[in-house]
């Protein structure tokens, strides 16, 4: 667990167990960094002839550990590129990964960041309170990992993280930024630790997280936050006509359950955005069974559900001033003896009926029940976000996530928060060709159009029941999930649009 101050004292800055600086290549290669008080300028000559001699190029996350040998209280400096000038929120957080790792490999209990003014003082594109809160997040992010509970283990070390301003010689830093910071770094604090909470429940084994499991730490983080919760069950499913939500949980001895969670920031507007998210708590592919190799990564399959809830705790902690109602249809996707059929028609919560043709297509079925569920609680506009298709990572590999709209504007605007918090949206195409490849003979729709166009066709099936409302679907079924780490996002559960979707939220109000 990592605790975050300011400390304005550079002596005692120094007597941390690691001291971090944060640098760009081009000073170090021209000798133009400057000097700082009280930091040997022995150190700095010798992570200068590294970067002569190749061996740390101070790209953003590159790290190089110099000992002290007694010249301070600390034991190491550490420097870590974080891109230099023009500043930018990517270069912060991977330097704070960057940091967070080298920290638990030197099992440090305390370690002081020196921030110099060209972070404190911010720039056009990146300011003091943004380059605070990518910093903070990243170090939180590069902290805490694939962690597979959601609370902290007993044994896990404490760290101590201090930010300081430094005096640089023939330089100042202004006071009236220290507020601006303060308000980025506990900013970042919220955003770091709800990714990590999403990445914890997604990590979750699908026999310590069942549908029934889910809603539990739902209504567990409703009440924390003071929300309002529904947890609706099989039987009151049944009575509001969810047939999608029922059918593809019908195979599993563990019960489908939908979840919805009220937060009223503004409640004299009758605009209120649904987040929606994929609550497959594990998926075998039904029926239409999936490949044995790699099916336990299949635990992520409700990685849009814990983005969704990810996001709720930064929305209840940072209050903005807008209605947002969160929508999970959690179900698990077994095969049995009562399992949902290739050739089944079912009928939806809205009415319409669909053709069932591959079962493991399950996730666009359940969300047309979950789209349904946040239009009649009042939703106005729309966001989905689910590991929907393999399909994606054709196109994007796990390095984007895949949207689908009817509204571009909207999904411009998403677009556009994604490249500040680093986590890459590309929009797909979305063709009318694409939706009449849904068509069915025996049904108002079929649930999968086959392989090509696969990502496109599979949003496009979800936005029939958006009912013509603006509405932005989210593909991570790439990006949900890595098998190495990469940057500020671990082997494992990512988290990913947690940060994203909070951010989109936050800027309306």
């Amino acid at each position: 667990m990592i605790q975050f101050r300011v400390e304005p004292s550079t002596v005692k800055a120094l007597e941390a167990d690691v001291v971090i600086r944060l640098v760009d290549a081009s000073t170090l290669k021209t000798g133009t960094a400057a000097a700082i008080s009280g930091l040997p300028a022995v150190l700095d000559q010798a992570v200068g002839s590294y970067v002569n001699n190749g061996l740390f190029k101070a790209e953003p996350g590159d790290v190089q550990v110099i000992p002290t040998l007694g010249l301070v209280k600390a034991a190491h400096v550490v420097y870590i590129g974080y891109g230099g000038d023009p500043l930018g929120m990517e270069g912060l957080r991977k330097a704070g990964a960057a940091a967070a790792r080298t920290l638990k490999k030197l099992k440090a209990a305390s370690a002081s960041v020196l921030v110099e003014v060209g972070l404190y003082g911010g720039s056009e594109n990146c300011s003091t309170e943004r380059a605070a809160q990518a910093l903070t997040e990243g170090i939180i992010l590069g902290h805490r990992t694939r962690q597979p509970r959601l609370k902290e283990t007993a044994a896990e070390q404490m760290v101590d993280i201090a930010f300081t301003p430094v005096q640089l010689e023939g330089g100042s830093l202004a006071d009236e930024r220290a507020d601006e910071w303060e308000s980025g770094m506990n900013r970042g604090r919220i955003f770091g630790d709800a990714v990590a909470y999403a990445r914890g429940l997604t990590n979750l084994p699908g026999n310590m997280l069942t549908p029934e499991m889910l809603a539990m730490e739902a209504e567990a983080l409703a009440g924390e936050l003071s929300l309002d919760i529904e947890v609706i069950d099989e039987w009151s499913a049944a009575e509001q006509g969810m047939g999608g939500l029922l059918a593809v949980g019908q195979g599993s001895a563990n019960p489908p359950r939908m979840i919805v969670i009220h937060y009223e920031g503004a409640p004299e507007s009758k605009e209120k955005l649904a987040l929606v998210g994929k609550g497959i708590t594990f998926d075998t592919g039904g029926i239409s069974l999936k490949r044995a190799d790699g099916m336990e990564e299949m635990i992520s399959d409700m990685g849009g559900a814990a983005a969704v809830l990810g996001a709720m705790r930064i929305i209840a902690s940072l209050k903005p001033a807008v209605n947002v109602v969160a929508v999970v249809p959690a179900a698990e996707n077994m095969p049995s003896d009562r399992a949902l059929k290739p050739g089944d028609v079912i009928t939806t919560m809205s009415g319409r009926t669909i053709e069932i043709v591959n079962t493991d297509a399950e996730g666009r079925v359940v969300l047309a029940d979950g789209l349904t569920t946040a239009i009649q609680r009042g939703a106005t506009r729309i966001i989905d976000v689910a590991t929907l298709t393999g399909a994606v990572m054709v196109s994007l590999a796990d390095v984007a996530t895949g949207a689908v709209t009817n509204d571009e504007t909207f999904l411009q605007q998403l677009v556009q928060i994604s490249n500040q918090t680093g986590e890459r949206i590309w929009p797909l195409p979305s063709y009318p060709e694409f939706r009449k490849m849904l068509d069915s003979d025996a049904a108002d729709l079929k649930n999968s159009a086959g392989r090509y166009g696969g990502a496109s066709t599979g949003g496009l099936f979800i936005g029939v029941f958006a009912e013509e409302l603006p509405w932005v679907h989210l593909d991570i079924g790439g990006t949900a999930w890595l098998y190495k780490d990469r940057g500020w996002e671990p082997k494992g559960a990512t988290g990913v649009m947690t940060r994203t979707l909070a951010e989109y939220v936050l800027q309306q109000g």
